[in-house]
């Protein structure tokens, strides 16, 4: 009997804090596949407007499924990007609430999308100015991101942003290695567009390292 309940009590530990039902899975590829649109279709004098207008729907999903370490997630993302394609000073508050929104995916689910969240927060990390002017901090992205790889070694995301990491670290070689194996990354059902674009980025990545290697 008392394994029994050890054994119950270790999967209900292990168990995610919160299962998206359908209709939340369906909100979340509606997020995913638009966030990819935006990203790699929209021109970039438009992307601001449109990703404050995606920061909408995706922050109505955390309000429908509060406890979804998903909806953060991706309200994180949407949040950031937007931030990104705002640019300046301004941004800062956005980057500063998809942090929020991402260590409130963390707090509740660390391994939802296969460690996600981590993934996204050590690329803020990564590309948010530094003090005085903002949260940016090289040794917490390598963390984050590390934390991220441990979570999923093989995933396109994980592996592209660990090889833009080690390249803006000057590390060439090791930068080459992840981003060669990221382009061996599974293919994502449902979310086509996003995997061309981020190959795309890869082998931008990729040229430019070959520049500062030979």
């Amino acid at each position: 009997m008392n394994k029994l309940f050890s054994l119950c009590l270790a999967l209900l530990l292990s168990a995610p804090a919160w299962a998206l039902d359908e209709a939340g899975s369906q909100r979340l590829l509606e997020v995913q596949q638009r966030w990819a649109r935006i990203q790699y279709e929209v021109p970039q004098a438009d992307k601001a407007k449109a990703f404050e207008q995606l920061a909408g729907v995706s922050a109505a999903f955390t309000r429908e499924q509060p406890q979804a370490a998903e909806a953060w997630i991706w309200h994180g993302i949407v949040t950031s990007s937007w931030a990104g394609a705002e640019g300046g000073l301004g941004a800062l508050s956005k980057a500063k609430q998809a942090r929020a929104d991402l260590e409130k995916a963390i707090s509740l689910d660390p391994q939802a999308l296969q460690g996600s969240a981590y993934t996204s927060l050590g690329t803020l990390y990564d590309r948010v100015p530094g003090w005085p002017i903002g949260f940016g901090d090289e040794d917490e992205a390598q963390k984050l991101l590390k934390q991220a790889l441990q979570i999923n070694p093989n995933g396109i995301d994980s592996l592209y942003f660990w090889g833009d990491h080690l390249f803006r670290q000057g590390q060439y070689a090791a930068a080459r290695e992840a981003l060669l194996k990221a382009k061996q990354a599974a293919p994502r059902p449902g979310r086509e567009l996003a995997d061309r674009g981020r190959q795309h980025e890869i082998d931008e990545l990729l040229k430019a390292l070959e520049a500062k290697l030979n």
